[in-house]
C-alpha cells in the first residue's frame, strides 16, 4: 500500500513540475505572438488600422467585430513617443503591451477627460532624464513608462451599432504615434 502511495505522490509531483514548466516556458517560445503577427503590416512608430475581423479570417485571435482597432508598434530606442487618440462617441480605449505580450498600462475615454487621450510614452531612464518644469504639473501631462524598448499600443473604438462602424474607424485612423520631437515640430 505504501508503495502505491509513493508512486502516486511521485506521479503528482512530476506532473506538477511539468505543468509549471510548461506554463512558464511556452509563452516565451511562441512564434506567433501579437508582436510577430503585426510586424509585417505595422511599421515602427506609426498607427495602422487593422482590418475588420470576419468569421473566416481575423488578423488576431479574439478580435471583437463591434470594435474598430488600430495598433502602433513602437520603438523607444530613438527617444520618447507622443500618443494622441481622439475620443469616439461611445467608448475608446488604449492598451500598452511589451513585445512579449505583457499588458502594463491601459486608459479609456472616461479617464482621459479632455476630448482626446494624449500621453507621453518613455522608458524609466528617459523619464529620469527629463528636465523638471515647474509650469507643467502631473495633471497637465500623462507619462507612461514602458518596461521595454519595444512593444505595441492597441487602440480600440466601440461602434454601438453596425452603422456607426465608419465613425469608429475614423477615430482609430486619426490616432497619432510620433516621436516627441516630431510631434512638437508639427504643432
Amino acid at each position: 500500500m505504501i508503495r502505491w502511495l509513493l508512486l502516486l505522490l511521485g506521479g503528482l509531483l512530476l506532473g506538477g513540475i511539468v505543468h509549471l514548466a510548461t506554463i512558464f516556458i511556452l509563452p516565451r517560445t511562441a512564434t506567433q505572438d501579437a508582436y510577430s503577427r503585426l510586424t509585417p503590416i505595422a511599421p515602427v512608430n506609426k498607427v495602422v488600422t487593422l482590418p475588420e475581423p470576419t468569421p473566416e479570417k481575423a488578423l488576431m485571435p479574439y478580435m471583437d467585430p463591434a470594435f474598430a482597432e488600430s495598433v502602433c508598434r513602437y520603438d523607444l530606442s530613438q527617444g520618447p513617443l507622443k500618443l494622441s487618440v481622439p475620443l469616439s462617441t461611445a467608448y475608446t480605449s488604449v492598451s500598452f503591451y511589451t513585445n512579449k505580450d505583457v499588458a502594463y498600462y491601459a486608459i479609456n475615454d472616461r479617464a482621459a477627460g479632455r476630448g482626446a487621450i494624449v500621453l507621453d510614452l518613455m522608458t524609466a531612464e528617459q523619464h529620469s532624464e527629463m528636465p523638471e518644469n515647474e509650469d507643467i504639473t502631473a495633471a497637465d501631462r500623462l507619462i507612461v513608462e514602458s518596461p521595454t524598448l519595444t512593444g505595441l499600443i492597441a487602440i480600440r473604438a466601440l461602434a454601438t451599432e453596425p452603422g456607426l462602424m465608419p465613425t469608429a474607424q475614423q477615430v482609430v485612423a486619426a490616432a497619432q504615434c510620433k516621436k516627441t520631437e516630431e510631434a512638437k515640430a508639427s504643432n
